[in-house]
């Protein structure tokens, strides 16, 4: 028996396509710019850009991460801080070409993955300890955290 001849039409795809696109739209928006590695309890300062009219400035937004959720593409991860007496949340896609930035002020220590709770608390029973130890190397991820490794 003969084995059947694959058609000329029909072109070969790998299977993990989604996967590689997903990864390829990853450098593109990460170009020139790092992603440090941030868990929820970190106290992050996010540089988003905002456009009026015809100027786009860059606007810091600076709070505790209460949740990441998402992967690959998708992922995102959520803000929280008090402003003026009222808490306000705001969620960002940690792979947007509207981040300009995030930088780590603070490392929390903490032992859930869902702050939620902290919506609750005032005062010092809203406070984290912080974290011993600084960002690795191998927690950046981007172009530019690449580029600096490679030197």
């Amino acid at each position: 028996m003969e084995a059947p001849a694959e058609s000329p039409c029909a072109p070969v795809m790998p299977m993990n396509l989604i996967d590689t696109l997903e990864k390829e739209e990853i450098a593109r928006v990460t170009k020139g710019k790092t992603i440090p590695s941030f868990d929820p309890g970190d106290t992050v300062r996010v540089k988003v850009k905002i456009k009026e009219g015809e100027n786009e400035r860059v606007q810091a937004y600076e709070g505790l991460c209460i949740a990441r959720s998402g992967s690959g593409l998708n992922a995102n991860f959520t803000v929280r801080k008090i402003s003026f007496g009222e808490g306000v949340e705001r969620v960002f896609p940690l792979y947007s070409p509207s981040v300009a930035g995030i930088e780590v002020v603070r490392r929390g220590k903490v032992r859930r993955a869902k702050l939620y709770y902290l919506r609750d608390r005032r005062g010092k029973s809203a406070r984290i300890a912080e974290r011993g130890g600084g960002a690795r190397e191998e927690d950046f991820v981007g172009a530019a955290a690449d580029s600096e490794t490679a030197k």
